[in-house]
Formats: structure tokens, sequence, C-alpha cells
């Protein structure tokens, strides 16, 4: 498998873009979509946010300055693109969040591709609970296992505040498991 820095000369170099730009899909497609599919929980959402995602990448490629690794940058694009999705989601329901989440899980449920049992159903409604940055958090440290170094990167927000967040979403998501037995 190609690395990113030759990745990114290729996507850099206009001759090898388009076949650099396969590559890189095929490198990372399946990560993000379950980055962003644990965020908006559906399957089709979650391909409209991960083309959505790719689309800005190709757009944008020749304006990545390598400040963080290639991974992380579309990373944050893909994080970005789902809360982005979600807001236009939450303006439907007149920023009710009881309402999006209610929407969120019963869409979850009928989703054809969600093959979880009742315990992971559970999981996800007290993930559904959550504050954005909590939320965002939890996921991708307990079920991607990113780094706080890496999320800091991503979120822009220390590692502090990270660890935080962790910690506050564990207790509520606890508490929210104890209550729903």
């Amino acid at each position: 498998m190609i690395d990113d820095q030759q990745l990114l000369a290729d996507l850099k170099n206009e001759k090898k873009r388009q076949q650099a730009f396969r590559l890189l899909v095929g490198k990372y497609k399946e990560r993000l979509y379950w980055h962003i599919r644990k965020i908006v929980l559906n399957h089709e959402d979650a391909d409209d946010v991960l083309q959505e995602t790719f689309i800005k990448v190709w757009k944008n490629i020749s304006s990545f300055r390598a400040d963080s690794g290639l991974y992380t940058w579309i990373y944050r694009i893909a994080t970005n693109e789902s809360l982005s999705f979600l807001s236009q989601k939450k303006r439907k329901f007149s920023d009710n969040s009881e309402e999006i989440n209610n929407y969120l899980i019963e869409n979850l449920k009928a989703d054809p591709y969600f093959s979880g049992d009742e315990i992971q159903l559970k999981l996800q409604k007290a993930i559904a609970q959550l504050p954005e940055k909590q939320k965002l958090v939890f996921n991708m440290r307990y079920f991607d296992e990113v780094k706080y170094q890496d999320m800091e990167k991503i979120l822009e927000t220390s590692e502090g505040a990270l660890k935080a967040s962790f910690h506050h979403a564990m207790k509520k998501i606890e508490a929210f498991l104890k209550t729903e037995d």
C-alpha cells in the first residue's frame, strides 16, 4: 500500500492526480464510512456524507499544507461534514434535541444495514443523548481508538478538554444504561 507522503505528492501532480485519488478513496473509505456512520447513524446518510467528504478532499487537496497527517486532515473534513449534515437535520426539527435523537434512533432501528443487537441499540441510544462534543470524543476514542494527540488536531481542542469530555460521556452513558435496565 502506498504511503501518505507519496500519495500526497501524486495528488498534487496533475498527471497522477486521478489515479492517486482512487488510491486515497480505496485506502480510507471504509474507516471514514464507519466514523461518519457513528455520527449520523444511518447507512444512506453516511454514504452521502462520505461522498461529500471526498468531494471536499478533491477540491481542497492542493491547499493542504501538511501541518497534520493526510488522514487526520481527511478525518477532520469527514467530522465537519457529518456535523453539518446533523445541523441541517436539526433545523428541520426546530433544534429540538430530543426529537432529533428519537428520529436518529428510530432511523437506526429501521436501517436494514444495522446488525446490532439490543445491547448495541441501547448503547447507541445512550450515545445519542450526549452533547455533540462528548458524542464525537466518545465515538473517536471508544470505537475508533483515536489517540488524544490526533483528536487534538482533528477537533482543534486541548488534550485535557478531550479527556474531560470522554470522562463525562462515560459517566452519562453508564447512568443511562443503568436506568434502561
